[in-house]
């Protein structure tokens, strides 16, 4: 949690009260349903909460903006930005319906009113939306046709509306035959733990 107020010191009591809870909740579940990795649990904050928080130093959503996290598995990077985020909404999608299940539970636990839960596939989606966030769930030319027809037309915000993707730093050799309006943000730029050096956040204009 130090690393938590140590990044976001502007975060409120009741955010605060929230991830503090998130690591007792997940220990919880991960011991009915794995969700995260046995062994990052010591290491919790770090490796899952902060480095979903990494899409919050790279943009400050506007109150209103429409995200959706595709392969959220059990709430990552969906949860902790809709801790962050609260005026904005979030719909978390996995098609593993035992990872949906605890992402309703810890967003029930949490009283969070802004995340949607659906267990499904996203390029079945209707839905529209500002931006799309995931965490390494496939290679760039996988997930794209996932997102494709998906965003608004209308930008309200710092960037314009795309895709927001947690990646390794090798996601360059995934983007040299696409042709893409992207950018980079290398996480190790905000954190300065060992574990970010080969973290990035990249951007993927709509």
């Amino acid at each position: 949690m130090e690393l938590i107020k140590k990044y976001f010191p502007e975060i409120n009591e009741l955010q605060l009260k929230q991830f503090e809870a998130l690591e007792s909740l997940y220990i919880h579940w991960n011991q009915q349903i794995n969700v995260i990795s046995r062994k990052d649990t010591e290491n919790f904050y770090e490796r899952h909460v902060l480095h979903s928080l990494g899409i919050a130093k790279t943009i400050r959503f506007q109150k209103g903006t429409n995200i959706l996290d595709i392969g959220t598995g059990g709430g990552f990077p969906g949860i902790p930005m809709a801790i962050m985020f609260p005026d904005c909404d979030f719909t978390l999608i996995d098609s593993i319906g035992k990872k949906i299940k605890v992402v309703n539970e810890i967003s029930h636990s949490l009283g969070l009113q802004n995340v949607t839960a659906i267990h499904g596939r996203a390029d079945t989606l209707k839905t529209t939306y500002d931006f799309i966030i995931s965490r390494a769930v496939t290679n760039i030319p996988a997930f794209l046709p996932w997102t494709r027809n998906k965003f608004r037309k209308h930008n309200a915000n710092s960037l314009k509306n795309g895709i927001l993707y947690l990646k390794g730093e090798n996601v360059v050799d995934e983007l040299t035959e696409l042709k893409i309006d992207f950018k980079i943000f290398p996480l190790q730029s905000y954190f300065e733990e060992e574990f970010f050096d080969t973290k990035v956040v990249l951007y993927i204009k709509a």
